[in-house]
């Protein structure tokens, strides 16, 4: 049994605002990875997760909250995929645009009634060409049953 529907939010756009990288931050980055700034230009990989969360145009608990979930009840990010098109550049100002892929009820013999999240988010550069696009997943255990 896996309970009535979760909301219906497929589709529902997560276009955001525009992000730039900039020197200070990519160094502040690179400095607490170990790593130097590239001399090319190019961004730490890890702003690829860090610009598009940023940009989004809401937090986490709100984008849990449009799946009347409360960040509070404990969701879990079950993975992230990552395809970084070609290098962010520091400087650069980004699009972040996108939109929820899916909402599915499961049960679990462990966890019980959850809620699977994917949303996927994109960094297009100034002349809209894509950049990074980011699959996110996460696990939203439901406090109790579900009545069906």
């Amino acid at each position: 049994m896996t309970g009535a529907a979760p909301p219906a939010v497929a589709g529902h756009s997560l276009d955001g605002t525009e992000f730039t990288i900039t020197a200070a931050d990519n160094h502040e980055v690179c400095i607490s990875s170990g790593t130097t700034p590239a001399p090319d230009g190019a961004a730490h990989p890890i702003f690829a997760l860090i610009a598009t969360q940023r940009g989004m145009g809401l937090s986490v608990g709100d984008l849990l909250a449009l799946c009347d979930f409360d960040v509070n009840d404990g969701p879990m990010m079950a993975g992230c995929d990552v395809d970084l098109v070609r290098p962010m550049r520091v400087g650069e100002t980004y699009a972040v645009r996108g939109q929820i892929v899916s909402l599915e009820r499961k049960a679990s013999k462990r966890l019980g009634v959850m809620d699977l999240l994917t949303h996927e988010l994109r960094l297009h550069a100034a002349d809209g060409s894509l950049v990074v696009r980011t699959t996110n997943r996460w696990v939203l255990p439901r406090k109790t049953e579900v009545s069906a």
